[in-house]
């Protein structure tokens, strides 16, 4: 928890310190080709630090908890309750107890060795990336990863899985995740839609059509939910 907390500092502050600079417009204009790489770089940086919770999202388990949550809460019959901020935030941290291992493979041969100046940006990128890599494509669906192989391949790119370009192993990764959201999903909400029936079917017998079945099975629901 300590690594994540200070990855979290070093990112702020990271942020803080590129926007008290003040940048000289006049020696830029009269920059080398050293300024200028350096200029380069330091855009690159601020826009990955700008994008980053986005990127941790998408080579992440955390579309499928946010979708069962979400589908969950649906199910249940409540609204707004729990509040969205609290579904992030136990999206989030599942998403933390289910990657640990990852994370910690990438800060200990990427993020670590590029600290302590052992390495180069371009090969702390790969050693951060392959854990990532590695999980994606153990949990990535056959179907999906095929589809974009071969849309890759129609466009002349050759595709091997071992060595699978991050362009389309993301977003093969990113729907299958959203598929199995659903699955588990789907698997969460069916109980709750049978206790509507069965609640809708008792008053309807019962003659109280102007009762909504809902308000009545929502008792229900939520002491379901709580004895499981």
């Amino acid at each position: 928890m300590r690594k994540y907390l200070l990855a979290a500092t070093l990112l702020v502050l990271a942020t803080s310190v590129a926007a008290a600079q003040q940048l000289d417009l006049g020696a830029i204009g009269k920059a080398d080709g050293t300024t200028v790489g350096y200029l380069i770089q330091m855009f690159g940086l601020l826009t990955v630090l700008s994008v980053a919770p986005g990127l941790l999202i998408m080579v992440t388990s955390f579309t499928r908890f946010v979708i069962a949550f979400s589908i969950l809460r649906a199910g249940i019959g409540l609204q707004s309750t729990p509040a969205n901020l609290i579904l992030i935030s136990l999206s989030l941290f599942m998403t933390f107890y289910v990657m640990a291992p990852t994370f910690d493979q990438a800060w200990n041969t990427g993020v670590k060795p590029l600290m302590d100046n052992q390495i180069t940006q371009a090969e702390a990128f790969e050693k951060i990336s392959d854990p990532f890599r590695t999980f994606m494509l153990h949990n990535v669906r056959d179907k999906d990863f095929d589809l974009f192989a071969d849309l890759a391949r129609e466009r002349g790119q050759t595709v091997s899985r071992d060595t699978v370009d991050l362009r389309i192993l993301v977003p093969a990764f990113m729907i299958s995740e959203i598929r199995r959201g659903f699955e588990i999903g789907f698997l969460i909400v069916l109980p709750f839609l049978v206790i509507d029936l069965i609640v809708a079917t008792i008053t309807m017998a019962m003659g109280m059509m102007m009762l909504p079945p809902t308000v009545v099975s929502l008792p229900f629901k939520i002491l379901f939910f709580v004895l499981i």
